[in-house]
């Protein structure tokens, strides 16, 4: 099963609004005869790779796969169907999809075809890698990542409208990575003003475009912003509504994942929401004393809550990452 989530982490920003999934055949002997991964929405999914790999050797074989098979027509056939015709003898999967047309109905297929059905195999690292279609699923909304560039005293800029830099290069590497990774990335009116950000994904590839969301309720955004000069990267929305209604609006656009880049307004509005699912933190090794901004000011919140929380040196600066809730 771990081999088959390492194989469902190359759909990885590509697959939305499917879930990205993973799967490998084996054989009773332990041989490990076909993998595959769903890389792309529309594209064959991850137990197809497989079996076509696998080809003869699948018959009486296991079928490991990250995810509950499909049943359902879409914009591909039914797995559960090549999986039955190529003669399985079991599926462990880690976990049942709640897409409605699949939830417990792939097992269901399978088990009455015959097959033996184990599931809950390394389940909750399953659940991790798939929470933005997971919170779509359920919730209605984009899995939502408030990312936050502050100094050791908590402070994101020197004095209120103030531009202050504050990361190392090899932390906006990392910063654009993740831009690479999601559906859209989130703005407030007031970063426009003060940083005017492209909102793109550089030095990074990206095969998809990516969508920029500017929350602006009082209508501060000027037109001559340079989000607007980079429609080759991808659509721009602007948002005047309250932060419930938007996310619902974007996840109806097939938005699961919306990375929060600033500033603290809103941040602080969505955390207020209760949206916030995960937390990126660079702390850069610097003071900028009272006189500066504080990120999420009279809001509880401490990175040793966080859940799978992970501490990562980027250069000179410390990346503190997690989740707000625990997966699952």
């Amino acid at each position: 099963m771990r081999r088959a989530i390492e194989h469902a982490r190359r759909g990885l920003g590509r697959t939305a609004p499917n879930p990205v999934v993973g799967a490998c055949i084996v054989t009773d002997e332990g041989v490990v005869v076909g993998d595959g991964a769903h890389e792309r929405a529309g594209e064959a999914h991850a137990e197809v790779h497989a079996l076509d790999e696998a080809g003869a050797a699948a018959s009486h074989a296991t079928l490991y796969c990250t995810l509950e098979p499909c049943v359902h027509v879409g914009r591909t056939g039914p797995c559960t169907e090549r999986i039955i015709a190529a003669g399985i003898r079991r599926v462990v999967a880690a976990m049942e999809d709640p897409f409605p047309l699949v939830s417990g109905k792939g097992f269901a297929a399978l088990r009455a075809a015959g097959i033996e059905v184990e599931i809950g195999v390394e389940r909750e690292a399953a659940a991790r890698l798939n929470q933005p279609f997971l919170t779509a699923v359920r919730c209605g909304r984009p899995f939502v990542i408030v990312k936050a560039a502050t100094s050791l005293d908590g402070r994101i800029a020197g004095a209120p409208g103030m531009r202050t830099p504050l990361t190392s290069s090899a932390a906006l590497r990392h910063a654009h990575m993740m831009r690479a990774q999601v559906d859209a990335i989130g703005a407030g009116s007031e970063t426009i003003l003060i940083d005017d950000p492209e909102l793109t994904a550089r030095g990074v590839f990206r095969d998809r475009p990516l969508t920029r969301v500017i929350f602006d309720r009082r209508g501060r955004v000027p037109a001559t912003a340079r989000v607007f000069a980079t429609e080759a990267a991808g659509p721009v929305i602007m948002v005047r509504t309250g932060m419930a209604d938007a996310l619902r609006d974007l996840a109806g656009r097939g938005i699961q994942s919306l990375l929060l880049d600033g500033g603290t307004g809103l941040h602080a509005a969505a955390w207020d929401a209760g949206v916030v699912d995960y937390v990126q933190l660079y702390v850069a090794p610097v003071s900028l004393g009272e006189s500066g901004v504080p990120w999420l000011e009279g809001r509880r919140f401490h990175s040793m809550d966080l859940f799978h929380r992970r501490v990562d040196l980027l250069g000179p600066d410390v990346l503190i990452e997690g989740y707000v809730h625990r997966p699952h």
